[in-house]
């Protein structure tokens, strides 16, 4: 599988690719009115070729991204850049209340924000900071759920397998 980048509109935009226990992190960093922002996390398969982050902010979630992988409970401090619809924005902000080791369904969610389970669901696929935003901890009522419905469902299964795993939620 060859890994779709997100396309960043700045040209001081910079993506490094990092190791992660599951695959590679692609990170995306940009200059955002002055300040260096994060502006994506994605997840890719072992075969990404590793580059190496370039600048402070990269090297920073690199750090803060490993300390995750040790610890589940590392606690993100990482600028970022503001993306998305004002609904999407309520969902991200919603799940990033959900405590380590726990689950919400997307139906959960859809009733506490006034929204409905799949309007969920498509804000959790377009979600551009995973493990930042952990859309892996909203599942669904049958049991796990879908995950990014991009080019391979089976590498992001298994990433959210491994994930909830990883924070004691299975």
């Amino acid at each position: 599988m060859a890994p779709v980048k997100k396309q960043v509109s700045s040209d001081s935009a910079q993506y490094c690719v990092i190791a992660a226990p599951f695959g590679r992190l692609g990170i995306w960093t940009e200059m955002v009115e002055g300040s260096l922002m994060l502006s994506g996390i994605e997840y890719l398969p072992a075969s990404a070729t590793l580059v190496s982050p370039q600048n402070q902010l990269a090297k920073e979630a690199e750090k803060q991204l490993k300390a995750y992988f040790q610890n589940p409970h590392h606690e993100f401090d990482l600028p970022i850049k503001s993306s998305g619809t004002e609904h999407q924005q309520k969902v991200w902000r919603n799940i990033q209340t959900i405590p380590v080791g726990k689950t919400k369904t997307y139906g959960e969610i859809a009733s506490k924000i006034k929204s409905g389970p799949r309007a969920v669901g498509t804000a959790c696929g377009a979600n551009p900071y995973p493990l930042i935003a952990p859309c892996h901890r909203v599942v669904s009522a049958q049991g796990i759920g879908g995950f990014m419905k991009e080019n391979s469902p089976g590498l992001y299964r298994q990433i959210k397998l491994w994930l909830l795993q990883h924070e004691g939620a299975l």
